[in-house]
């Protein structure tokens, strides 16, 4: 009998199945890579000294500001904004960063340019708002610690869009931006109080934007209110089609309450839109397949969720090894464990990879390997 029987996959409980063994039936729930996790992942707490599950401290680009004392451990990006000619542009632009997709913080341009501090590495999206221009957008990598540059090139707008608002979003009120903006930079310094305040307000304001919809989902999904975040995110992408992170979202939110197959279609969704994802958003969408029989798929999401993590997220090579062996891939299996084993032996969940190790073996699936 297989070690992961394809069946445990269908059955209605909301953590990822172990499998059906000859001796008992055991539960993924041992390794709590769980379904709270993509929902604090997506917009959690944040501080200087935040670790695993939080994201980095929020970003400020003035010399002399508090972020600057812990130089030290971080990243200076500089940001450069140009326009259709090539040349920085003079007005004032809003320039957002993204790391994992968790809004980190956002900075106004001077003269074109912006010089933002990073206290953690990974990988950041970088978006760009100006009167008149189109949203401009880049991706960086951040490995280590010193310097990185950025260019980010606006495309102006045509008459003819200017007075369509093409790309088609609403632009938001300044009261109204002003509240959304105070209301993300709250939930990224984990002020629960303030972010619901302001994104109340903003959602006054402007009811009906997908970004302030957008905000309202994710401040549900960090009270765990799963039903609400739902109504918005779904609001989110019906307003704004292309709204790559509020699918991401609205994936999570339906992964959060068991919803596997409701959630592949949002996730998958928003990795057309931003084929560069993020890495929780890959990892909820190996676990929609699993759950939903698409063993091969799994496998590939997972993989991708891995690398994509860059060793933020171990846990991640557990559902690896789970869908290889779905799909009978057991020494592919049984490599991934003991590579687990290796790297991360004192993480909880490695008497979970251990047992699944040992039964890999047993059930003659693998030989041991003698030290």
């Amino acid at each position: 009998m297989p070690l992961f029987h394809p069946g445990a996959a269908r059955r209605n409980d909301a953590d990822l199945k172990i499998g059906h063994y000859s001796s008992a039936r055991r539960r993924w729930s041992d390794c709590r890579c769980a379904n709270k996790f993509f929902a604090r992942v997506l917009l959690t707490a944040v501080s200087e000294f935040a670790l695993l599950f939080a994201p980095p401290a929020v970003f400020c680009q003035d010399n002399g500001s508090s972020e600057k004392e812990f130089f030290g451990n971080g990243v200076a990006i500089s940001v450069t904004v140009h326009d259709d000619s090539g040349a920085p542009i003079p007005s004032p632009a809003t320039v957002k960063v993204f790391r994992d997709g968790i809004p980190s913080g956002q900075a106004q341009t001077s003269r074109g340019s912006v010089l933002m501090i990073v206290n953690s590495v990974g990988e950041f999206t970088v978006i760009v708002d100006a009167p008149g221009f189109r949203e401009g957008r880049e991706n960086l990598s951040v490995h280590g610690a010193g310097n990185a540059q950025v260019d980010v090139y606006l495309k102006r707008l045509a008459k003819d869009d200017a007075a369509t608002g093409v790309p088609g979003r609403a632009i938001l009120a300044p009261k109204a931006k002003e509240a959304l903006d105070k209301g993300l930079q709250a939930l990224s310094t984990n002020k629960k109080g303030e972010a619901e305040k302001q994104i109340g307000l903003a959602i006054k304001l402007a009811p009906g934007h997908p970004d302030v919809l957008y905000a309202q989902g994710v401040l549900h999904l960090k009270q765990e209110n799963l039903a609400e975040a739902q109504s918005a995110l779904e609001k989110a992408t019906q307003v704004d089609p292309g709204h790559a992170r509020a699918f991401a979202a609205l994936g999570m939110a339906l992964c959060n309450q068991g919803k596997y197959d409701a959630a592949i279609g949002p996730l998958e969704k928003s990795l057309q839109l931003d084929a560069a994802g993020t890495w929780e958003t890959r990892w909820a969408l190996a676990k929609a397949y699993y759950q939903h029989a698409r063993y091969d798929d799994a496998v590939k999401m997972a993989q991708s969720a891995l690398a994509g993590s860059n060793g933020k997220e171990p846990k991640i090579a557990l559902l690896v090894a789970q869908s290889l062996t779905a799909v009978g891939q057991y020494e592919d299996a049984a490599r991934t464990l003991r590579e687990f084993l290796r790297d991360h032996a004192e993480c909880k969940e490695a008497a979970t990879a251990q047992r699944w190790l040992e039964t890999l073996i047993a059930d003659g699936k693998v030989r041991a390997i003698k030290n």
